[in-house]
């Protein structure tokens, strides 16, 4: 797995890149080598912000903690990680290795259950500015917004992150 350390306010140190790279050998088990790894630590006034996001065959797993200790922050992701890989393995099992499943998984505490989809919604795609978005998303109380971007004609979705900033998601194409 190849593996990315970024430090937002701070520098990272060697001790958390090896304390890193051994936590992250538990999640590598699960993809092998194709795997790309991310970690970006923050560091805020009270609190030390651990972000790991896993880029395997398409698919992506990411996880963000705040702990008083940089690599505590680190050990609840990967743990987070490992329980999103753990409760999505039937969904997964298809695009990661199989044989790797077998050795850490539990079957008994897995539930298959399927993805239930309650309501089905059209929507009228208009080109909008992203402002235009942000706005109509803030005045219906949504989380998130899709639209047609009148900037470059790609489908495109707003939305509201945690820190209480937003966020723009748009297609890109391989």
């Amino acid at each position: 797995m190849k593996i990315t350390t970024i430090g937002r306010k701070c520098t990272i140190r060697d001790s958390f890149k090896d304390h890193a790279e051994k936590k992250l050998k538990k999640v590598d088990r699960f993809f092998g080598d194709s795997a790309e790894a991310k970690i970006t630590a923050t560091v805020e006034k009270n609190c030390q912000i651990v972000e790991v996001t896993v880029l395997n065959n398409g698919m992506v797993f990411r996880s963000q903690e705040r702990a008083e200790n940089m690599n505590d922050a680190l050990d609840l992701c990967v743990d987070s990680l490992i329980r999103q890989i753990r409760k999505n393995k039937t969904r997964l099992e298809k695009k990661i290795r199989e044989a790797s499943f077998d050795d850490f998984v539990e079957y008994d505490s897995i539930e298959e259950d399927e993805f239930e989809i309650i309501r089905t919604k059209s929507i009228d795609l208009r080109p909008e500015t992203v402002d235009e978005a942000i706005l109509k998303m803030n005045l219906v109380g949504h989380k998130f917004y899709m639209f047609l971007n009148a900037e470059n004609g790609k489908v495109c979705v707003v939305y509201v992150r945690n820190d209480g900033g937003y966020g723009l998601l748009e297609p890109e194409m391989d």
